[in-house]
């Protein structure tokens, strides 16, 4: 097993990372505690740092919702924000 990081030689700060950088290390962090083996202090930071990213998970899907908001509500075919399929579907038939 590896060492978790510590304070002092963590990886990239948390708000430099991808969405997929920052899910990926969250996904080993989870992995780390789960499996055990950690001295508490160890745990903290590791739980700590999940904390971080999965605050940064959530930045870049709120990100993402936001920005297909905004696409939808420029869609003149889009109005009333139904889906749109290829068919003529209304939000009220989905």
């Amino acid at each position: 097993m590896t060492k978790p990081p510590r304070r002092a030689d963590a990886p990239a700060d948390v708000d430099t990372l991808s969405y997929e950088q920052a899910r990926d290390e969250l996904v080993s962090v989870v992995a780390t505690l789960e499996a055990g083996g950690t001295t508490l202090e160890d745990s903290l930071v590791l739980w700590e740092r999940g904390e971080a990213l999965a605050v940064r998970c959530q930045q870049w899907l709120d990100g993402a919702r936001d920005r297909l908001a905004a696409v939808r509500a420029q869609d003149p075919d889009d109005a009333d924000g139904a889906r749109t399929t290829g068919t003529t579907e209304t939000k009220d038939e989905v």
